[in-house]
């Protein structure tokens, strides 16, 4: 085998081994960062497993980084909760985006999936005020990230 041939075929095996490392769901929908769960984007999905079937490290690698993202769900596809499943927490002193994701950790078991410069505060007369507002905006889909 010739040098230049040799040469064409390391690059495209590189370039090819590049592109499948970067995740198709990442690249592609930027916008899904975030999402913790929900339906499958089979585009992505298909993609991902292209990736895996060519090469085995990269397509695992594509796979992992589409799901820590949350790029590989549909948007929209989620579970929502419904003013029943909130939980109240209490805490004295200031918010801050630590003690939020500390105490969003605890009580969900995982990181917030917003940042608190996204959230909006209002005072409510009691817990049952809030939850009438959160049934009222219960069929509203809102993206963080």
């Amino acid at each position: 085998m010739n040098p230049s041939r040799r040469q064409l075929l390391a690059g495209t095996g590189l370039t090819l081994a590049a592109v499948s490392l970067s995740a198709c769901g990442t690249i592609m929908y930027p916008e899904r960062k975030g999402q913790i769960d929900g339906k499958i984007d089979p585009t992505v999905a298909i993609l991902d497993g292209i990736g895996l079937l060519l090469f085995l490290v990269p397509g695992v690698i594509a796979f992992a980084v589409d799901f820590s993202n949350g790029t590989i769900y549909l948007p929209g596809s989620g579970r929502r909760s419904d003013a029943t499943e909130v939980k109240e927490v209490a805490f004295a002193g200031d918010l801050t985006e630590a003690r939020l994701n500390s105490v969003w950790t605890e009580t969900y078991g995982y990181k917030a999936p917003f940042a608190i410069s996204d959230l909006v505060s209002r005072p409510v007369e009691s817990p049952a005020v809030l939850r009438a507002e959160l049934t009222r905006h219960a069929g509203e889909q809102v993206f963080a990230g």
